[in-house]
């Protein structure tokens, strides 16, 4: 772990470039490894500590680790809390204070320990083969609520016959007969369904509360007395082929006894009972069939009478609901490429409590970030900038205070890439988006520069002013880059975001991306010989689709992409939802539609160069789609490659060498490329 410098000591300097010495270095390869950033923080009941986790990347096992560290809100005191000698997880103060719930990876289970703060000793109370989830402390600090996989045995439609002892046999058959079989991160999932579990404080056995063949997660939240928990669940018997649907129950915790408290078409989920027991806070989107649904925070009475949208006119996603006082929920919600912690009132009266927090999306430049509600309306986040990784703040009394600075003696060091903001309008209609570009380290004015574009995935997310490894590391090879929030991303109100209702990917979109393009042209930033595209997922589609409308790229790199709708739907794990919400009907019923929707359909007019970059075991975009473009590429003899990531699902820069391997190939392909006597001139 490196030596970490106090705050308060420090001189911090937010330029582009480094202060601390003559000739400082380009960000580099090695620096992923190096880079640490605060996530997850935890207020303590009394209001005075913060605990949270410190991520940082391991180059011997090539993963992010979570370390969990203490400070007081004045910035004095920062310690690990904990030994050093694993990864942890959902760390959770006691409400009184005197303890701290974890989870830790034991020998291949979940394990679940208990650290006393009196002592500093620490304690297994259980392990488990699957993941407890949604951790909470019961009021009195008696026992701890979670929910887990639950697994059920499969009808057997045959009896196998039975292998001679010693035998040598093929693995058996797999018998699939349910709607949702697979996703992305784990794979062919075994019969199991999700349900709620209380465990005593001082360990022992975990005895489970709920039971059916249905999910029953999410964020959990006791009533005062300690009595019932409620949480979010779709108990339909149809719920498996519906979308947006879902509950909010209460279970009993002595008997068991479940209570439906709403019965509204769509989503009710997060509730978060108030302090005084009168009234349950929770999110609400509608089941409308559109791309893009913004959520709301609803108010109700404890037996969900008087139901009220508190949010109604904000029209943004509303999500990590906490109550801030008794009267006054904390909420965050996204706003033109930055996260926003909202706090309103049960009168509906909103205010802005924190702007810009993020900082923990360390591969692209995603509007991320995490916060937590303490004693008093205090709050403690995470907080980065373009140049750093999200760092711990807090917010006491009408006083912001910087509580860690992670990166100081790695980036101050580092000549990084300057971020500058812009907008533009949109060719096809004139529609402003907003956009930044990060021109490289020594950057000189009046110089034309090779340009790449980074398309962000979703479609329904967002980039912003944010710390990007990638996209610095791509600045740092000599190219400008930029990027854009075009139709379709979220943060920009419903309207903005359904403009690609049916049409993603599309020429809707298209016009965006070229007209930031011509925008860095015209502005002289850009050489207008030297143009690459490049993004993942939707990014992915979204570069394949434009070289299929234009040849003025020299080079392009679609990471994870779909080519194919017909085939993608049918095969993906997101299914069911993307059918429902993201088509006027199923392929059968809409063929045409699907194939002008799909890059294949335009394969016949790509003349540009292409790397197409996918994990095997992505069930998101499944690597089918990757090699129906490459081989139809290869059939045209287009310069084309196709890098596969063995053992990576649809995160291929979830791990720091799968991130740097990422970019390499990017900036190696797009190198091949670069007219070099067009740029000298």
């Amino acid at each position: 772990m490196k030596r970490t410098i106090p705050v308060l000591l420090l001189a911090m300097s937010f330029g582009t470039q480094a202060q601390a010495e003559d000739n400082p270095r380009l960000f580099s390869p090695d620096d992923v490894f190096e880079l640490e950033w605060a996530d997850g923080p935890q207020i303590s009941p009394d209001g005075k500590q913060v605990l949270y986790l410190r991520r940082s990347n391991d180059i011997m096992t090539d993963r992010t680790r979570s370390h969990v560290w203490l400070s007081d809100l004045e910035g004095s005191k920062h310690e690990p809390l904990l030994a050093e000698d694993g990864s942890y997880s959902s760390p959770r103060w006691s409400p009184d204070g005197t303890r701290i719930a974890y989870l830790k990876s034991d020998k291949g289970r979940s394990a679940l320990y208990m650290h006393y703060l009196s002592s500093g000793r620490d304690a297994l109370l259980n392990s488990f083969e699957e993941r407890p989830n949604g951790l909470t402390w019961s009021p009195d600090s008696s026992a701890l609520a979670f929910s887990m996989a639950v697994k059920k045995k499969a009808e057997r439609l045959i009896t196998p016959a039975k292998k001679p002892k010693g035998a040598k046999w093929a693995e058996p058959a797999q018998v699939i007969d349910r709607a949702r079989y697979r996703t992305n991160a784990q794979g062919f999932q075994e019969l199991a369904y999700d349900h709620i579990f209380i465990l005593p404080a001082e360990g022992g056995t975990a005895r489970q509360l709920t039971s059916g063949d249905f999910h029953h997660d999410g964020r959990l939240s006791f009533t005062p007395d300690g009595q019932e928990i409620l949480f979010s669940a779709n108990r339909d018997p149809g719920w498996e082929l519906q979308s947006r649907e879902a509950d909010i129950f209460s279970v009993n915790v002595n008997s068991g006894k479940l209570t439906q408290i709403t019965d509204m078409p769509g989503v009710e989920s997060s509730p978060r009972v108030s302090p005084s027991g009168r009234h349950i806070a929770y999110l609400r989107t509608s089941n409308e069939r559109v791309p893009f649904v913004p959520s709301s925070v609803f108010l109700m009475d404890r037996d969900g009478g008087n139901q009220k949208n508190l949010t109604g006119t904000l029209d943004r996603r509303a999500g990590n609901l906490q109550w801030l006082t008794g009267r006054e929920l904390a909420f965050t919600y996204q706003h033109r490429g930055e996260n926003m912690i909202g706090a309103v009132n049960v009168n509906g009266k909103r205010r802005v409590a924190v702007k810009g927090i993020g900082g923990t999306s360390i591969g692209r430049p995603y509007v991320s970030g995490t916060y937590d509600a303490g004693p008093g309306g205090s709050l403690v986040y995470t907080k980065g900038s373009a140049y750093r990784p999200a760092d711990l703040y807090a917010y006491k009394s009408g006083r912001t205070r910087r509580l860690t600075a992670l990166n100081e003696e790695l980036l101050a060091h580092r000549d990084l890439g300057q971020l500058r903001e812009f907008t533009y309008n949109s060719s096809l209609d004139g529609l402003e988006i907003q956009g930044w570009m990060i021109t490289p380290p020594g950057y000189q004015a009046g110089k034309k520069y090779p340009l790449i574009i980074e398309i962000h995935g979703g479609p329904h997310l967002a980039y912003g002013p944010h710390f990007s490894a990638e996209l610095q590391r791509m600045a740092a090879a000599g190219y400008v880059v930029i990027y854009d929030n075009h139709r379709g991303s979220i943060g920009y109100g419903s309207e903005f975001a359904n403009l690609l209702k049916y049409k993603y990917s599309s020429p809707d979109d298209f016009a965006d991306h070229m007209s930031a393009v011509d925008w860095a042209i015209d502005n002289g930033f850009a050489d207008k010989d030297n143009l690459f595209i490049a993004g993942g997922s939707a990014g992915g589609i979204a570069t394949a689709y434009a070289i299929g409308l234009t040849d003025r790229f020299n080079a392009a790199v679609a990471a994870k992409p779909v080519i194919n709708w017909v085939s993608k739907v049918l095969t993906a794990d997101s299914y069911i939802g993307q059918i429902a919400n993201q088509f006027p009907g199923p392929p059968w019923e809409h063929l045409d539609h699907y194939w002008e929707r799909s890059p294949l359909s335009l394969v016949g007019n790509v003349t540009t160069p292409t790397m197409l970059i996918t994990g095997e075991e992505d069930w998101r975009t499944p690597i089918s789609e990757t090699e129906q473009f490459y081989q139809a590429l290869q059939l045209r003899q287009i310069p084309s490659v196709m890098v596969r990531l063995p053992d990576t699902n649809h995160g291929i820069a979830g791990r720091p060498s799968r991130l740097n391997a990422k970019t390499d190939y990017t900036i190696a392909w797009f190198n091949k490329y670069l007219k070099k006597d067009a740029q000298e001139e």
